[in-house]
């Protein structure tokens, strides 16, 4: 059973492992795969999305970028950022970078472009060399001392692709920015998220403009938006740590482990253990070219 959480990658907060500041994962959806639905988020890595087949768009800094088959994405940390892909057959490799070895690299000479979001599409030949380095890299265990040496390679190959020009998304520019400080706060401690009179404060709003605001801007509610950041990161915590699913519950800010479940089932369509168990099984059978890198 394909898990959920695993169907869209691309849209949830991101919790590194602890000592891992590399990241690699290989995702392949089949013709069933349906139209993705926007969840602007941030987060602390940086992050560059190799497509294979893909049509749709990539949403960052109030810009739209179409995506075509090939493309390339990347964008810095702590940038508001979406992606909103069409139905059916799609892949693409996901690499995720901790913030400060990013930061780091994009100091390099030639590494300039790494300061912002883009999107590109290289050609055939650079396609491939690009393709080759992520395949190295995925191979490669924690103490492998040729990992910083191929992530470096490989921004190197992305920043000389063709840029794909991009249409800037109309309203205001700032109106993400403006709530941003709500935002954070929620990233830096889920269990604890402010409410929405809390969170307009924050952000220097009224609480009836903030909440009007952020639905427009977001597509949905302050609560709901919590809400879907605490599942999407017990998602992560379930498969990636051996806590209880209680201590996940209470870790993320959940009433009961109960409440929680309940909550989850409505979101994955299975239960917190069941959602754990398959996705275990998942990882013991990966496919080919994909798995965590660290450095």
């Amino acid at each position: 059973m394909p898990l959920p959480h695993l169907d869209r990658p691309l849209c949830e907060p991101v919790e590194l492992r602890p000592g891992t500041g590399l990241r690699l994962e290989r995702v392949r959806q089949g013709a069933d795969a349906g139209i993705t639905t926007p969840f602007p988020h941030y987060h602390d890595v940086h992050e560059l999305v190799l497509f294979g087949n893909v049509r749709g768009d990539f949403l960052a800094d109030g810009w739209r970028y179409p995506l075509e088959p090939g493309c390339i994405a990347f964008v810095p940390s702590m940038r508001q950022h979406d992606f909103t892909l069409e139905p059916g057959p799609r892949d693409w490799v996901l690499l995720q970078v901790d913030a400060i070895a990013g930061e780091t690299l994009a100091r390099e000479p030639g590494l300039e472009r790494l300061a912002q979001a883009f999107c590109a599409l290289p050609g055939p030949r650079l396609r491939q060399r690009i393709g080759q380095i992520a395949e190295w890299l995925g191979e490669l265990r924690s103490d492998d001392p040729l990992a910083l040496p191929l992530l470096t390679a490989l921004l190197h190959a992305a920043v000389r692709a063709p840029l794909i020009e991009g249409g800037k998304l109309p309203g205001d520019s700032d109106s993400l920015e403006r709530l941003r400080p709500a935002i954070e706060r929620l990233r830096r401690d889920p269990a604890n998220a402010p409410a929405a009179e809390q969170a307009a404060a924050l952000c220097a709003l009224a609480p009836a403009y903030f909440s009007r605001r952020f639905k427009q801007q977001v597509g949905m509610a302050w609560s709901e938006y919590v809400r879907t950041h605490r599942l999407h990161l017990a998602s992560q915590r379930l498969l990636d740590s051996d806590r209880t699913v209680s201590d996940i519950a209470y870790g993320l800010g959940f009433s009961t482990p109960s409440h929680f479940g309940e909550l989850f089932h409505r979101r994955f369509g299975m239960t917190p253990v069941d959602y754990r168990r398959a996705g275990r099984a998942h990882q013991a059978d990966p496919p080919a070219g994909s798995g965590d890198c660290h450095h």
